[in-house]
């Protein structure tokens, strides 16, 4: 009988010890899973993180091409109205005069707009307007100036 008590025993601490090894490794993989899925969340957020900056990148970089084909745009109306200017030619002396002084009275003008807009208007509207006002006069004045500069060949 204790041969027999003996293998009931050494089975039984067996079967406990096995028992226990499968928690112990059930668990060991339970720790495991979670530092996998703790390691994927922190590769996902990673990857959400780099393609947050390359969509902001794209984005400014999308900015930055229609400023640049803004000012492109801008210049070629310059070189076209210039052009358009020289193609004109002389003609009567009192249409001359009237060319000759439409520019700066448009320029006074528009100086004047701008201090009427921005004396006169609201703070809420004065912003817009005053920025489109004041565009607007100083291309006018630099336009003046610029077209009225000392020519090196006489027309």
């Amino acid at each position: 009988m204790a041969d027999i008590a003996g293998l009931a025993a050494s089975a039984a601490g067996g079967g406990l010890f096995g028992l226990i090894g499968s928690v112990i490794g059930r668990a060991a993989g339970l720790v495991e899973r979670r530092q996998e899925q703790a390691q994927e969340r922190a590769r996902w957020e990673h990857e959400a993180r780099m393609l947050d900056a390359q969509m902001r990148a794209k984005q400014q970089a999308s900015e930055a091409d229609l400023r640049l084909a803004d000012v492109a745009g801008g210049w070629r109306g310059l070189e076209a109205s210039l052009a358009a200017e020289a193609a004109i030619g002389a003609s009567y002396k009192w249409v001359q005069a009237v060319r000759g002084v439409t520019r700066p009275f448009l320029t006074l003008l528009l100086w004047l707009i701008t201090g009427l807009v921005f004396l006169g208007s609201g703070a809420a509207a004065r912003g817009e307007i005053v920025e489109t006002a004041t565009f607007a006069a100083t291309a006018a004045t630099l336009w003046w100036f610029g077209d009225r500069g000392p020519r090196r060949d006489p027309r």
